[in-house]
């Protein structure tokens, strides 16, 4: 089984901003702007409105619709979305590195992205004040979702099927590089868990290396570039590891110790 490393939501281009670290531990990821069709106020998770929360997290700034992707929370969508099922987009370049890479169903899917623990102020939710306390208001690299692939679905008339979804809009369907990638019923080694799911926050699903950039990873040795699919090299000033560039997926080819950690990322320490 490969697992994919695969980087989403907010970023310094995308955003401008970390996704929050809600106070109760939800790792809660910010689709980025697009011009797709979900708009942000039109999104809602347990009462909490995302264009409540930019206005928050980001004052003065304007954010409209999004790129809602991958979609693994059912009930996002304050209107609803009737026959909703999970979904994971993919296209272009970084679709090509997955077909290269041999992606193929009962693969792995952990989603990452950039967080920063929040708290509730006078005027709503924001970012905490850094602190002694590594975790407490450091930029993190932390993993929060995940899923096991169950097909692979590339013809547009099939994708087509998943409307709500935005690889399903007309301008995806034309590129003949837009995949869909669906989760399998339950997880191949715990059937008691569902394919796909959201996690919440716990230290071992940072990625970041102690007091240091978000981008720079405690080098485990499943994760350093003779395991990793493609020509990539550890551009770490020093300790840590580090993979320059603006990349979306990085395929981890089946090594001692990727597995079990893999797993454990859903389901807790062994």
């Amino acid at each position: 089984m490969k697992v994919i490393l695969s980087r989403k939501g907010f970023d310094s281009s995308n955003g401008g901003c970390p996704s929050p670290i809600l106070p109760d531990g939800t790792l809660l990821s910010l689709p980025i702007p697009s011009q797709d069709r979900d708009a942000y106020e039109a999104l809602s998770f347990r009462g909490l409105n995302y264009g409540t929360l930019l206005e928050q997290l980001r004052p003065g700034q304007a954010f409209s619709r999004c790129h809602l992707d991958p979609d693994l929370r059912p009930d996002l969508r304050i209107s609803g979305t009737e026959g909703w099922r999970p979904a994971f987009g993919q296209t272009d370049a970084a679709q090509g590195l997955l077909a290269n890479a041999g992606v193929e169903r009962g693969d792995l899917f952990l989603f990452f992205g950039w967080f920063r623990q929040t708290e509730q102020g006078p005027e709503g939710y924001r970012f905490v004040r850094r602190s002694e306390d590594f975790f407490r208001g450091a930029d993190l690299h932390v993993i929060y979702g995940y899923l096991q692939i169950g097909e692979i679905l590339t013809e547009p008339e099939e994708i087509a099927k998943y409307r709500w979804h935005p690889h399903a809009s007309d301008g995806f369907l034309r590129n003949k590089a837009n995949a869909l990638y669906l989760p399998a019923e339950r997880l191949s080694w715990n059937p008691e868990k569902k394919g796909y799911g959201v996690l919440d926050f716990r230290a071992d699903r940072v990625l970041t290396m102690e007091n240091s950039p978000r981008g720079t990873w405690t080098p485990k040795p499943f994760l350093m570039p003779e395991h990793v699919y493609g020509n990539r090299k550890n551009s770490a000033k020093g300790e840590g590891l580090y993979y320059a560039g603006i990349w979306q997926e990085l395929v981890l080819e089946e090594s001692e110790g990727l597995l079990p950690w893999a797993r454990s990322m859903i389901d807790g320490p062994a």
